[in-house]
């Protein structure tokens, strides 16, 4: 592989740096000077202005396949990884069929391989085919060549406390995680957006706060019973964070992750009646944004994760009621939480680098991911520019699906390169 010399960029937003790339490693880190590093033979990317981060983890993608490439496919969807500035994404295992076994998962693993944009690791099921009722093949999915460490039934809840209590009991045995999709299924019975003044107003079946809250209650005391990891999913309420932040001041092995979606919008939006804007879970009021920013600023929520949900046109253009719920968000993620986080002064971007790609990588247990941006280390990088501003048009997407609740919004940042152990996989905001 040929030597890539990055110049002149603030890597972590701080102090401007020349950062020498040979083969799959960082070779050198120097004063940005533009001498401190003889370029020779290597390929000059001029990074002035822009920021240098590890390369992004997402601990949160639906890549659909097997099953439903109308969706979105392994190779499509690491693609609008790379493009967001992703070296490696989670992939959920509500495929068809369900990744509840080491055959599953391993085709999951190989078909990223063979993509080269992204690293896929794989989610495994908990229970199987998602039907809450018998734990899936955990260890053998841990076993099997894709090492499988976080497990979730994403998209449904493991709300069987028994069940729960065992798949924490049996994942502690190789250090897994279970990722609880946390939504009391009996609570949120025909439920079609957050329950409030914005549902009672349009007549929509309501979600409760409280149905996501007390399952996150009842498994951090699980966790904290069995001495386990356990992993909340795309947190959503200001209810939710004091349960996650009371459970981490018991010293209790909790993490949490939320969405750039609930970082910036709110259910004030369902009055459109667009099914862009159907999620699980729901769209939340504007004090449960505010909560989430602080959490995250503050380390309460660990990291953001896109919960990337890809849909076909015919299940998103629809009546509300029959669309299907979730928004992709691979491509935008980083705009987001630039401007609901970095352009609000709540975190800088040592604090993106951190919440988007150190600690996701930690709670997966991803070797050579999140790693500091300095010699020796795998040469995971993404370059943004901070200044730019442009408007939200699927219709560039790399992802196969469209249902972005951004279209025609403008939003800060882009990603102009993202390099993957060495190779570059996007360059000036394009695909290599």
């Amino acid at each position: 592989m040929s030597k890539i010399l990055i110049r002149g960029a603030k890597v972590l937003g701080g102090e401007v740096r020349d950062v020498l790339i040979d083969g799959t490693v960082i070779e050198r880190v120097g004063p940005g000077t533009g001498t401190s590093i003889d370029a020779g033979d290597a390929t000059v990317v001029a990074a002035e202005g822009q920021i240098l981060l590890p390369g992004l983890v997402d601990l949160h993608t639906h890549l659909r396949e097997p099953g439903r490439e109308d969706s979105e496919t392994v190779l499509t969807g690491t693609r609008a990884a790379a493009i967001g500035g992703f070296t490696a994404v989670h992939a959920m295992a509500n495929t068809f069929p369900v990744a509840d076994t080491a055959g599953v998962v391993e085709q999951v693993w190989r078909l990223g391989r063979e993509s080269g944009y992204c690293d896929v690791q794989p989610v495994g099921a908990v229970t199987v085919g998602l039907e809450g009722k018998q734990l899936a093949e955990l260890g053998a999915m841990h076993d099997s060549a894709a090492g499988v460490r976080v497990f979730s039934d994403d998209g449904k809840c493991v709300d069987d406390a028994v069940i729960m209590r065992r798949a924490l009991e049996y994942v502690k045995a190789f250090d897994g995680v279970v990722a609880q999709h946390a939504q009391e299924p009996r609570l949120t019975e025909g439920a079609q957006m957050n329950e409030g003044v914005v549902s009672s107003e349009l007549g929509l079946g309501g979600w409760p706060a409280v149905a996501e809250e007390s399952i996150i209650a009842r498994d951090v005391l699980l966790a904290a019973h069995v001495g386990s990891r356990v992993h909340i999913c795309h947190l959503s309420t200001a209810g939710s964070v004091e349960i996650v932040r009371w459970a981490k001041s018991k010293g209790w092995n909790v993490t949490a992750e939320v969405t750039p979606h609930h970082l910036l919008l709110t259910d004030e939006l369902v009055r459109t009646y667009n099914p862009v804007y159907k999620v699980n879970p729901p769209l939340r009021t504007e004090a449960d944004v505010l909560a989430l920013r602080e959490a995250l600023a503050d380390g309460t929520i660990d990291c953001v994760a896109t919960d990337h949900a890809p849909h076909p046109h015919e299940d998103k253009d629809c009546e509300w009621a029959a669309a299907a719920m979730g928004m992709v968000g691979l491509e935008t993620a980083l705009s987001v939480v630039q401007q609901t986080m970095v352009d609000t002064g709540l975190i800088d971007w040592a604090g993106v680098a951190d919440r988007m790609s150190v600690r996701p990588a930690q709670i997966g247990r991803l070797a050579g991911h999140g790693r500091p941006v300095s010699a020796g280390e795998p040469a995971n990088l993404t370059l943004v520019d901070p200044a730019y501003r442009g408007v939200v048009d699927p219709a560039g997407f790399a992802s196969r699906s469209r249902n972005t609740p951004y279209q025609g919004r403008e939003l800060p940042g882009r990603v102009t390169h993202t390099f993957l152990r060495g190779r570059a996989t996007v360059v000036d905001g394009n695909l290599a």
